[in-house]
């Protein structure tokens, strides 16, 4: 008769036997919690690089905005 104990034994034995199995097929996947946390490190990066997108951005425009000025005031109009 099997007890618990065997139970437990065999299904860690069975889990690792696939666990590598699965590596073995599809390489070396991430687990869930290794995948979530590095498309969170992705998206932070993501983040960061369109808000100083958005900062290039604000800086160009009022950069037109001053050379539009300046250029009305030194070029003669035809």
């Amino acid at each position: 008769m099997l007890t618990q104990k065997d139970i437990d034994i065999i299904e860690e034995i069975i889990d690792e036997k696939l666990d590598n199995r699965f590596k073995e097929a599809y390489g070396l996947l991430p687990s869930k919690n290794e995948f979530f946390d590095q498309m969170s490190q992705i998206m932070g990066e993501l983040k960061a690089i369109r808000d100083s997108q958005d900062i290039i951005t604000g800086r160009v425009s009022n950069h037109e905005d001053r050379l539009t000025t300046l250029e009305s005031h030194i070029l003669p109009t035809t």
